[in-house]
């Protein structure tokens, strides 16, 4: 099996939710979303298998956005949306 290397399998890279901007937050977002891909299919020519059709299904993108948006609300509520 061609496996995702060690460091995409972190549930949470530097192991915090706290960042210093929504900026910040929201790259996390996008790196948890894609770790947590990792984590359920680990299996690197199976995931790229699957990409051309997920890439250009509007479904699978919204659901992609989706799950990006959940994380960012995390981690934005772990953050107390970044108020001081």
């Amino acid at each position: 099996m061609n496996q995702v290397p060690d460091e995409g399998m972190v549930l949470v890279p530097g192991g915090s939710l706290l960042t210093k901007t929504p900026e910040e937050g929201r790259a996390l977002a996008l790196t948890l979303a894609r770790h947590t891909i990792h984590n359920i299919q680990p299996d690197l020519d199976v995931l790229k298998g699957g990409r051309p059709n997920c890439s250009t299904t509007p479904g699978s993108l919204t659901a992609a956005a989706h799950v990006v948006a959940i994380e960012f609300q995390t981690i934005a509520a772990a953050n107390n949306y970044w108020r001081s």
